[in-house]
């Protein structure tokens, strides 16, 4: 799905979907319902009498494992695969309704749900799609980690892992608006390493994880291999980033760089973006881009 088309979309039809939650293990029915233009993205507790939160940055609550959402103590949780899905196929706008608070895990990636979005369809609307686009530095730092967004045409990513073997340094630098999200980022899964899994459930996460939804890691490799990519970790983060930076409310013109950010950073640039406005402008599309100064996605890799 294109990155270049001028107007809004939505989906065409009702789409839905169960599990459980990663981390609190409790079954959801979720259904995506289409939305009117301008609407944005909005979560919907059928449990709790339809209350709505929208998925903004205003609107962040907890973020270590994940992303969640609150407003007035209601939670939704684990937002960033379903976000990231929908920024990366291209849907403006959707009402994701769900009988729980955590988003189901599903397999781990946006992969079911980048299918489910191409099953029935996109409907474009009449609404002219609004870009964040950068016209200034905005980083965030915490020690060695780190993630900046910079004035670009498109929507540049530049991300590097360092973790301890068997992943060791990956990176990864593309364009999403000159790359294919659906075949290169979206199948890939979240990780864990087996050695910390106490330590987690310990702390009431992971309660739903299974080698279905994960991938499962020990120091001497992977445990229920194969890998869809051999940079699958790297991929990840960056389908968690373009997942947490959709709370900006609309896709970013610029270029980011992270290196050993997460959750927290992610959201944390956002909020600090938001607070800026001298450091961006809302546009209507994307500036040309010279395809000869362009990367398609996941082209380059950097493995330990």
């Amino acid at each position: 799905m294109a990155f270049e088309a001028h107007f809004e979309r939505t989906i065409r039809s009702e789409i839905g979907f169960s599990g459980v939650g990663l981390h609190s293990g409790a079954p959801v029915t979720m259904r995506l319902v289409p939305a009117p233009a301008g609407s944005g993205i909005v979560f919907r507790r059928t449990d709790l009498d339809n209350f709505e939160i929208a998925a903004i940055g205003r609107n962040v609550a907890k973020v270590s494992y994940a992303t969640s959402l609150m407003r007035q103590s209601v939670l939704i949780s684990t937002t960033e695969h379903l976000l990231s899905a929908l920024i990366g196929f291209g849907v403006d706008n959707v009402i994701v309704e769900m009988d729980n608070l955590e988003v189901p895990i599903l397999d781990g990636s946006a992969l079911p749900y980048v299918q489910a979005f191409h099953a029935v369809g996109l409907k474009q609307q009449r609404r002219k799609r609004e870009y964040i686009r950068i016209l200034k530095d905005v980083e965030v730092r915490d020690g060695s980690k780190f993630i900046g967004v910079y004035p670009g045409s498109g929507y540049g990513i530049e991300y590097t892992i360092d973790f301890p073997a068997p992943i060791g340094c990956e990176r990864f630098t593309g364009d999403l608006a000159t790359g294919d999200y659906v075949k290169l980022i979206a199948p890939a899964r979240t990780f864990g390493f087996k050695e910390d899994e106490a330590m987690l459930r310990d702390m009431g996460l992971i309660r739903g994880v299974s080698d279905d939804s994960a991938i499962i890691l020990s120091r001497h490799g992977v445990e229920n291999g194969p890998l869809r990519f051999d940079d699958e970790f790297v991929r990840h983060k960056v389908l968690d980033l373009i997942g947490d930076l959709a709370l900006a409310g609309r896709r970013i013109q610029g270029r980011v760089v992270a290196e050993r950010a997460g959750h927290a950073m992610h959201t944390a640039l956002v909020q600090r973006l938001m607070r800026d406005r001298s450091a961006w402008e809302l546009a209507h599309g994307y500036d040309e881009v010279a395809e000869a100064e362009t990367v398609p996605l996941g082209l380059q890799q950097v493995s330990a």
